[in-house]
């Protein structure tokens, strides 16, 4: 079994956060990709965050994390918020998020 942490743009803070989620290895991690993981990650209590997203997935293609551009952040963000609609979002108020519900509050363009 190999160390999340050897995965580029993945350092010890996200290795931890996995092992909490629990995914144990790099092997694993892979196996299951990035969408079902960052699932797990936030079916664990971590807080949903687009960054920290888009750079599992840069990651989990060996490619460096400032390499998502354009029509690809744009993708990659319509399936981070899909994720995140999973009942995941706990970064709303209550007020914020009952708003959301009954759609009172538009979403800003993406």
């Amino acid at each position: 079994m190999t160390a999340i942490s050897t995965i580029r743009n993945l350092g010890p803070a996200t290795e931890a956060a996995f092992l909490r989620a629990g995914i144990g290895s790099a092997e694993e991690l892979r196996a299951l990709g990035a969408d079902a993981a960052y699932a797990r990650l936030l079916a664990a209590g971590e807080r949903p965050h687009f960054i920290g997203y888009y750079v599992l997935v840069m990651a989990l293609q060996g490619r460096p994390w400032n390499d998502c551009k354009g029509a690809e952040k744009d993708a990659l963000r319509a399936r981070f918020d899909a994720l995140k609609a999973g009942g995941h979002d706990k970064g709303l108020s209550e007020l914020e998020a009952a708003l959301n519900i009954i759609g009172v509050v538009a979403r800003p363009p993406r």
